[in-house]
């Protein structure tokens, strides 16, 4: 993974910022009905960080859902342009995901964890050395 001090994510319009301090603990993609929903796509892809490693900076709205797993999450948007650039899991509080697309890197490194798999689009591929989860 490429070494970095801290990397900057936003929403949509740039109201919403984000920064993140160190590497994440965990890059994943999730492919469960809930963050499909989200996100508007086949799946999500998230960078989860320590909370005390995030800055989050401007205006921003929650919405708190359940997810396929039965776990609460509260999700930060923008309440100008409706971007998701963060949530964060009731179960794991001291944890913030941040998504991926929001970063606008695509030297992002790439996920090593897939989680919700078995609704995961037929078409969808992904590296051979991702752990997989049902």
């Amino acid at each position: 993974m490429k070494s970095s001090a801290s990397r900057q994510a936003s929403c949509a319009c740039g109201q919403l910022t984000l920064e993140a301090s160190g590497e994440p603990i965990r890059i994943s993609v999730c492919h469960c009905r809930a963050c499909q929903r989200r996100s508007g796509a086949p799946f999500a892809a998230q960078a989860r960080y320590p909370r005390p490693r995030v800055r989050l900076d401007g205006e921003y709205k929650t919405f708190v859902r359940v997810a396929d797993s039965g776990n609460e999450v509260t999700a930060h948007f923008c309440p100008h342009c409706g971007s998701t650039l963060c949530y964060w899991l009731a179960v794991d509080p001291d944890v913030l995901a941040v998504a991926i697309g929001a970063f606008g890197d695509s030297d992002f490194p790439s996920p090593n964890f897939s989680m919700h798999d078995g609704q995961r689009y037929g078409w969808i591929g992904l590296p051979a050395s991702i752990e997989y989860h049902p």
